[in-house]
């Protein structure tokens, strides 16, 4: 256990957490997601778990140490549901009120196509498999940037 870490947050996610650089994408995969194959075309090449979490506590933990992008609009990304791509189940409404939370303020999340989030999801750094079993509970984050303390909100 460590002071000031979730502990939710294991060693291998924190490792891979530390490693992302800015710009660098982190996906956040229900239990339906291909994720070990994708996880094996990724830049890590190999799947992170966060079992037996939903996609909202395991979230909130990764966003309690993962600053997200404040330069581009799709800073994190929601899987659409196929044929209602407006639609917002449960499960995203969930993990953006945690994206809410931790930035401060309300940063509405972008929907991508199922078939371009897989496509994006191979291209990622990470792939992190939770154990949400509600459907699109899939999400992408973007990394931003931790700034000097000294500096001006970056």
């Amino acid at each position: 256990m460590l002071k000031g870490i979730d502990p939710r947050l294991n060693a291998d996610v924190l490792g891979a957490l530390r490693a992302m650089g800015h710009g660098d994408v982190l996906v956040l995969a229900d239990t339906n997601f291909p994720a070990d194959s994708i996880a094996r075309q990724t830049v890590l090449g190999r799947l992170l778990r966060m079992d037996n979490l939903t996609s909202a506590a395991a979230a909130q933990a990764v966003l309690s140490v993962l600053p997200l992008d404040t330069f581009v609009d799709d800073f994190a990304a929601r899987m659409e549901v196929v044929g209602e791509p407006q639609t917002v189940p449960p499960v995203q409404a969930e993990v953006q009120a945690e994206i809410d939370a931790a930035e401060g303020r309300a940063r509405p999340m972008v929907g991508v196509e199922r078939f371009a989030f897989y496509d994006r999801a191979r291209d990622a750094y990470a792939v992190i498999q939770t154990g949400e079993l509600r459907f699109y509970g899939c999400f992408l984050f973007r990394k931003g940037v931790v700034p000097p303390p000294d500096s001006v909100s970056a």
